[in-house]
C-alpha cells in the first residue's frame, strides 16, 4: 500500500513537469487577450474576462478525468513514454493555431494514432530515429481512451455555460452586419495512465491487461487538452450545443464499445478511429449545410432589437434578460433601432420598464431602477455596426 501511494504521488509530480500543463495557462491567456481585443473592436467593451474559456470547466475536468482514470487503471493500459510524448507533440501543435476546436480528441489522438501506425513505415530505412522506439503502441488501449474522451467532450457541451457563449459581429453575404455567437471552452483533463518502470507489480493475472516495456508499471497524471469551438449564425447557439452533444455522445458511445472489440482483434482498433474522424466530420459538415441555409440568427428585425448578448454584472444580467430574447418596448415606446432604445430608456431617469419577447415568442415585461455605477446601457449588446467603425465615422 505505502509503495501504492508512493507512486501516486510520483504520478501526481509528474503532472508539474509536463510541459502541457503550463502551456494550457498560456494557451488560455492568449486565447482570451486575442477573444477581448475583438469585444473592443465590436462593442467597444470587455464583454467577458479573461479565462472565461476555461471559467466553470474546473471541476468537470476534475470529475472527468476522475472517471477515466478509474477506468483506465482498472482495465490495466499501459502506454509507453514515447506514444505520451508523440500525443503530447500533437496536442501541443494543434493547440497553436488558437483554434480550440482542433482540441477535439479525434484529431488529438486520431492523429496520433495515424502517426504512431505509419511512422515505423518510413523509420525501416533511415537512422534519425530509432523505430523501436513506435512499436511497443497499445492501439486497443488509445482506440479505448479516444471513445472515453468524446464522451468528456460530449457532456462537455452539454453542461456549456453562458459565459461560454462568446457574441462578435460579422458581414452578411449582402454585405450588411449580422451577430454571431461563439461557442468557445477548453478544459485540461488529468488523467492517471500506465507507464512501464516504477514500483507498482502485476496485483493480479490480468492486470495489466496489455503488459508492455517491462514487468513494473509507473503513473503519470497527463494532462489532456480538450477543446470545443463553433460559430453560430443561423441557429440558436444553445438549440446547436444540445444537437451537437447528443450527436458526440452517439460517437463516443459506439467508439468505446467497438474499440473493446480491439482487445482481441487488433486490428479493429484502426477501424474504430477512422470511424470516430470520419463521423466527426459528416456531423459538422451537415452542421455548414444547415448553417448555410438559414437565414442570420442575430439580425436587424423591424419589430424588436434582438439581444446577442448581455453583460456580466450589469442590470439586464439581474433582469434575466438573455441572448436571442426581443427588446420590443422600452417604458411603452415600441423600439427597433438602437438608438430609439436608448432614448426611450433614458426618458425616465429613475426607472425603466421594457416587454420582451422570449425565444419562443411568448411576451413578459422587466422592470427596474438605475443605481449608482449601473451600466447606462443596461449591459445589453444589439447587432450593430461595430464600435470601431462608429468611432471612425
Amino acid at each position: 500500500m505505502e509503495g501504492s501511494l508512493i507512486e501516486v504521488a510520483k504520478g501526481i509530480g509528474r503532472l508539474f513537469l509536463h510541459p502541457l500543463f503550463y502551456w494550457s495557462f498560456i494557451l488560455v491567456l492568449l486565447s482570451g487577450i486575442r477573444r477581448i481585443r475583438q469585444e473592443r473592436m465590436d462593442f467597444g467593451t470587455k464583454v467577458y474576462s479573461l479565462f472565461s474559456e476555461w471559467k466553470g470547466n474546473i471541476f468537470y475536468s476534475l470529475l472527468f478525468g476522475f472517471i477515466i482514470s478509474v477506468i483506465t487503471l482498472s482495465a490495466g493500459f499501459v502506454f509507453t513514454v514515447e506514444t505520451l510524448i508523440a500525443l503530447s507533440i500533437v496536442m501541443f501543435v494543434l493547440s497553436i493555431s488558437f483554434n480550440f476546436a482542433a482540441l477535439s480528441p479525434v484529431y488529438s489522438i486520431g492523429i496520433t494514432f495515424a502517426v504512431l501506425f505509419l511512422l515505423p513505415q518510413f523509420l525501416r530505412d533511415t537512422s534519425i530515429i530509432d523505430e523501436r522506439w513506435f512499436t511497443d503502441v497499445n492501439f486497443p488501449g488509445l482506440a479505448i481512451l479516444l471513445g472515453l474522451l468524446i464522451i468528456a467532450e460530449a457532456l462537455f457541451l452539454k453542461l456549456i455555460k453562458r459565459h461560454h457563449f462568446f457574441p462578435s459581429l460579422v458581414r452578411s453575404e449582402r454585405g450588411g452586419w449580422i451577430g454571431q455567437s461563439r461557442i468557445k471552452q477548453f478544459g485540461m483533463i488529468p488523467i492517471f495512465l500506465l507507464i512501464p518502470g516504477g514500483s507498482l507489480l502485476p496485483m493480479e493475472p490480468y492486470w495489466p491487461y496489455v503488459t508492455i516495456g517491462g514487468e513494473t508499471y509507473g503513473l503519470l497524471l497527463f494532462p489532456f487538452l480538450l477543446g470545443t469551438q463553433l460559430a453560430v449564425r443561423g441557429n440558436n447557439p444553445r438549440v446547436i450545443v444540445q444537437r451537437m452533444s447528443g450527436w458526440l455522445m452517439g460517437i463516443g458511445v459506439i467508439v468505446t464499445l467497438a474499440s473493446i472489440s480491439s482487445l482481441f482483434l487488433p486490428a479493429a482498433a484502426l477501424w474504430t478511429v477512422i470511424f470516430a474522424i470520419a463521423a466527426k466530420e459528416f456531423i459538422l459538415y451537415r452542421y455548414r449545410v444547415d448553417e448555410n441555409k438559414k437565414f442570420a440568427y442575430f439580425h436587424p428585425e423591424n419589430n424588436g432589437l434582438k439581444v446577442l448578448g448581455v453583460l456580466p454584472g450589469t442590470p439586464a444580467e439581474r433582469l434575466g434578460i438573455t441572448a436571442g430574447e426581443t427588446i420590443v418596448k422600452v417604458n411603452g415606446k415600441p423600439t427597433s433601432e438602437v438608438n430609439e432604445f436608448y432614448e426611450a430608456l433614458h426618458d425616465s431617469s429613475a426607472s425603466y420598464r421594457l416587454e420582451v419577447l422570449d425565444e419562443r415568442g411568448e411576451p413578459r415585461f422587466v422592470q427596474g431602477a438605475f443605481f449608482e455605477g449601473d451600466h447606462h446601457e443596461l449591459g445589453l449588446l444589439f447587432t450593430e455596426e461595430p464600435y470601431r467603425l462608429k468611432e471612425k465615422s
